[in-house]
């Protein structure tokens, strides 16, 4: 059996049993691993569906161009269609979107164009207003607006849900989907809900998104609205595709958060996916006291977390944001050391030649060695005092006439915070012996440089 091209491929995605991840959640927790689909989002599903659509309306004829303003993800899935179905493709997105995505979606000949983040939707310069505009000059043009194309939430009430409700046996008593343009939570929560009225529809939000106050309150609140990091869900403007009956709560997630508990599920259940994943699974643990034994809960994973290499899983982009919970150590710190050369004099080297060479090498502090082991220290300060107190005859006098103390010796796995016990006026630099035996220096600067 083969299919006859790649759009056959779409749907039918595995549920799998998270484990390690809810370990303290009694009830049993399941993933909907839209990843499966070829372009490694449940988006495909509507991009495909929402273009069957058009094409039976005949709002788009063949050859015609495809025009989406989208985070990346809707793009992929229309790409995929379009080099099946021979569409041109343009797609405009906000600069918050990862690099990966664009670059995932010029691959897929389409060509993208990269619209401010920080401006309202109305604003000619937001990637929805360009995205209308471009279908109004370019003549057998479509935009698709997954908005508030209702063939977005159509995708999924014929197939998500459906395939949820039957791979449960039925069972599933929660849904948890992140919430962006409202076409996967209310398409699928709505068949399911036709199915079992008590089933529990949980959305997850971000902070700076709208969609729970709306949800709670009728109105859309502009305090509730400012610029947020995490991807894929939250929305400043309410999609046509929302039925918020169908929703039974929303819950907001930190963009912290939603970062480290992908990585958690990357690290804990071996499946690597997207910041709304991640954003997903915090969401449900924050709500995990309302849950029994009993209790089957299904939570939509949307994308994969190939899209965010260069972001949530780049130590160098969490730590800057702060996101990082791991504690940085004196490993670290001695890998993020561009020399890592280990640098030290003889005990009965003189002080001058001592000297030159931390000049040379620019060093302010060296080990003592004698016979390979560490027997006391340098610094330039104490250096420059011996030799300016002293006539240049008397330079060369050996290292261990003024030599002080070792330096201290501290473990690899030291959280670096804890080395301020170490270093003082006095003592400006610690050793520490890595797993091949190999000494490193770590002084008050390469502290400095972590911090």
């Amino acid at each position: 059996m083969y299919y006859q091209n790649i759009l056959e491929t779409i749907g039918n995605t595995p549920l799998v049993k998270l484990n390690k991840t809810v370990a303290d959640i009694p009830a049993l927790v399941l993933g909907k691993l839209e990843t499966f689909n070829p372009g490694h989002s449940a988006k495909d599903r509507m991009a495909l569906k929402m273009l069957e659509v058009a094409e039976a309306e005949g709002k788009i004829k063949p050859g015609g161009t495809i025009i989406e303003c989208t985070s990346g993800n809707t793009g992929m899935g229309l790409a995929i269609a379009a080099c099946v179905k021979g569409y041109r493709c343009i797609f405009t997105t906000s600069d918050k979107q990862s690099k990966e995505k664009f670059d995932l979606l010029r691959a897929m000949g389409a060509e993208v164009i990269v619209c401010p983040t920080n401006v309202e939707a109305s604003d000619p310069r937001s990637y929805y207003s360009i995205a209308e505009r471009l279908s109004k000059e370019i003549p057998n043009s479509y935009w698709f607006n997954q908005y508030d194309n209702l063939a977005n939430q159509q995708a999924h009430y014929e197939q998500t849900g459906p395939e949820i409700w039957e791979q449960t046996e039925g069972k599933i008593t929660h849904l948890v989907v992140g919430a962006g343009t409202g076409g996967t939570i209310t398409g699928t929560g709505r068949y399911l809900k036709e199915k079992n009225p008590d089933i529990k529809i949980w959305a997850i939000d971000t902070f700076g998104s709208t969609l729970k106050a709306y949800h709670e309150t009728g109105k859309i609140d502009p305090n509730e609205i400012y610029s947020y990091i995490t991807e894929g869900i939250g929305e400043d403007i309410i999609p046509a595709n929302y039925d918020f009956s169908v929703i039974d709560h929303f819950e907001k997630v930190t963009d912290k958060d939603g970062a480290v508990w992908a990585r958690k599920i990357a690290k804990e259940e071996g499946i690597l996916l997207g910041y709304s994943a991640g954003s997903a699974l915090a969401g449900l643990r924050q709500m995990k006291d309302q849950l029994t034994k009993d209790d089957v809960v299904v939570i939509v994973f949307h994308d994969h977390g190939s899209r965010y290499v260069g972001k949530i899983f780049n130590d160098d982009w969490m730590r800057q944001r702060g996101f990082l919970e791991e504690t940085l150590t004196v490993k670290d710190l001695i890998n993020m050391k561009q020399n890592k050369e280990f640098l030290s004099v003889k005990m009965t080297d003189t002080v001058k030649s001592a000297f030159d060479a931390m000049r040379q090498k620019d060093i302010s502090q060296m080990p003592v060695m004698d016979k390979g082991q560490v027997v006391g220290s340098i610094t330039e300060t104490v250096v420059l005092k011996y030799l300016l107190e002293n006539p240049l005859v008397n330079s060369d006098k050996p290292v261990k006439s003024i030599m002080g103390k070792p330096f201290p010796e501290v473990d690899e796995e030291l959280p670096f915070r804890q080395l301020g016990k170490y270093l003082n006026k006095e003592i400006q630099a610690v050793m520490a012996k890595d797993r091949a035996g190999n000494l490193h220096v770590l002084t008050q600067y390469d502290v400095i440089q972590a911090v």
